[in-house]
């Protein structure tokens, strides 16, 4: 169904009983955000918050809280999307299955952006930075952000709306040292459209223009965050999806400006200009630092008539971008695979917070005329990955060869583990990569942006048979003697507080020279935690703690390890240090009281009443 704006796409929602209204005032101080994360863990529907304290405009969140929801929203598109990706990805398609493409031209040239102000809604009124909704989602978050942004920017050596760059980078509105009403912060992580843009800017000596686009048709927030093939637009994605041309113009300053936005927040960024950014509580479950960032000298902050502010929560997943994940492989789940060849499915996993686990599955085909029983192609593939756009972020790599089990399921993180650690050979099947670069939010490594990589490859037959349970008599030296099975061939082993790794180094290798002694028959992984019950209670905990508190180079060790040939490999169990280390951001924790004081809503006669 094709949305005019996002006040119709609600109307839709509430008609079809997806949405709530919540009328009491409610506090964009924490209180929003509490809300939103208990309806959502609820498979609660979306929610418009009528009354919010401190600003004229009211807001609606976890429009994409479920993929259901989000399939109902584009009920009428999404199988046109899915052609035109394909198209885009491999044009031959449309010559082996002409039939099947039919349309899938006629929809993207329907789709094309559409140079239009006469009328514009969002020309409606003007407003300022600080009477918006301040939400801070996380106590310790640096002051209000935007959540639900659409940042737009044009290359200024090719100007022009086909070759722009529409990405979803958070945006502060307020704290630090900013200037209220005057300056906001602008956050983009590596492998962002916008950074080349910037890059341009800068090394012409102009500032970069800036428009940011909140709320307006649910397709154009998804457009942003979609991993788009290379030449598809954003702006094209977004009309064939919403069944409605992007329909857009340029203000007296020569900003582009979205004309079905609810608002458009216009600005400038100079070179070199930055400024403190942070803390923001952030997607892997943790805070994301204070650190230098661009600042946006804000121009206009333009709003059409009953404007409605669109935001979203992250936290440790899952939360309402895990949604957006599902949706997005919905649409472009073959994509991947077709870009590198021999790869048949890869899957960043979103309990450990997407970008420090892939797995990934590939094609044995370099010897055919040979029984493969060790990696081959599939390392050929994982480098590939690597260096794959967002996929070069991921910090553990999990690879294995399609041959050995075609049933595999890539999305069964139990079954998937298992089936690795049953081939993989961890005297050969490692594979580092120091010294490199990781996901800007991850704080596992020891600096901004850096930290390792490690490949875990397995092909060929079964090595081993994996313990299901710890044996009654089985015992481990101390100090870490405390295990709990948290996956077959699995023990998670609680530890003493991490200290340096100077002194943690010394402690490994003493106990990993004591545990030589030890029958570790079907064990292919130990795990460092300093709380073993939790991290083994469930499989997200358990992925969730040994992969983002973890980096490669620096935690990982083995019983009977060896360099041979500058080949780091283990005769026993590899082992992954997972405990807290000194340098880590803080974990995300909920104000209590807050938690308590939101009870009201799910109280009787409270506006969520049965749903949280």
């Amino acid at each position: 169904m094709g949305y005019s704006s996002l006040a119709a796409c609600i109307a839709d929602l509430e008609q079809h009983g997806h949405l709530i209204r919540v009328k009491e005032e409610v506090d964009p101080y924490l209180e929003m955000a509490a809300i939103h994360m208990r309806v959502f863990d609820a498979e609660g529907p979306a929610l418009l918050f009528e009354n919010v304290k401190g600003s004229e405009f009211p807001a609606v969140s976890n429009l994409f809280g479920t993929l259901d929801r989000s399939k109902f929203m584009f009920r009428d598109t999404l199988a046109h999307i899915k052609k035109l990706v394909d198209v885009k990805m491999d044009p031959t398609a449309v010559l082996k299955n002409p039939f099947q493409y039919i349309g899938s031209s006629a929809v993207a040239l329907g789709a094309l952006p559409w140079k239009k102000k006469s009328n514009a809604p969002i020309l409606y009124g003007k407003t300022q930075i600080s009477k918006l909704p301040q939400i801070v989602n996380w106590p310790m978050d640096g002051g209000a952000f935007v959540t639900m942004p659409q940042v737009y920017t044009e290359d200024i050596s090719k100007p022009g709306v086909m070759k722009s760059n529409l990405g979803m980078y958070r945006i502060q509105l307020s704290g630090n040292d900013y200037i209220q009403d005057q300056e906001i912060g602008l956050h983009y992580q590596l492998h962002r459209g916008i950074g080349v843009h910037q890059q341009k800017a800068n090394a012409l000596g102009k500032p970069l223009k800036v428009s940011i686009f909140v709320g307006g048709p649910p397709s154009h927030p998804l457009s942003a965050v979609m991993p788009l093939p290379e030449g598809l637009s954003e702006m094209i994605f977004a009309g064939a999806l919403g069944n409605r041309r992007f329909r857009y113009f340029y203000d007296d300053e020569g900003f582009c400006i979205s004309a079905d936005a609810d608002f458009v927040i216009t600005g400038t960024v100079y070179p070199n200009e930055n400024k403190p950014e942070g803390p923001f509580g952030d997607h892997i479950g943790y805070y994301s630092l204070t650190h230098p960032f661009p600042l946006m000298r804000v121009h206009n902050v333009y709003h059409k008539k009953d404007p409605i502010w669109s935001f979203t929560v992250v936290g440790r997943p899952p939360q309402e971008d895990t949604s957006f994940g599902a949706l997005i492989h919905e649409i472009t789940g073959s994509a991947i695979p077709k870009e590198i060849a021999g790869l048949k499915a890869v899957h960043a996993v979103d309990p450990a917070g997407v970008h420090p686990l892939l797995f990934a599955i590939g094609r044995e085909s370099y010897t055919p005329y040979q029984e493969v029983d060790r990696p081959q192609e599939i390392l050929t593939i994982a480098n590939q990955i690597l260096g794959k756009n967002q996929l070069s972020l991921a910090k553990y790599l999990f690879i294995t060869a399609d041959e050995d089990n075609p049933q595999l399921d890539i999305h069964d993180i139990p079954g998937y583990m298992s089936h690795v650690l049953e081939r993989i050979d961890l005297t050969r099947d490692l594979h580092f990569y120091t010294n490199t670069t990781i996901d800007t939010l991850d704080y596992s490594g020891d600096g901004l942006n850096a930290g390792s990589k490690v490949v875990f490859a397995a092909a060929g037959s079964k090595k081993r048979t994996l313990l299901t349970e710890i044996p009654a008599h089985f015992e481990l030296p101390r100090p870490f003697n405390k295990a709990k099975l948290a996956l077959p061939g699995v023990l998670v082993l609680e530890g003493a507080v991490f200290t340096t790794y100077e002194e943690e180094q010394a402690v490994l290798a003493a106990w990993c020279e004591a545990a030589k002694g030890v029958d570790f028959g079907g064990i292919a992984m130990l795990v460092l935690a300093d709380d073993a019950g939790f991290a083994a209670e469930n499989v997200n905990n358990f992925v969730w703690t040994t992969f983002t508190k973890s980096n490669p180079a620096f935690d990982i060790y083995g019983v009977g390890s060896f360099i041979r040939f500058k080949h780091w490999g283990c005769t026993g169990p590899v082992i992954i240090d997972a405990r807290r280390k000194p340098h880590h951001a803080p974990d995300l924790i909920k104000d209590e009281t807050v938690e308590r004081h939101i009870d009201r809503l799910g109280a009787k006669g409270g506006s969520l009443y049965g749903i949280i």
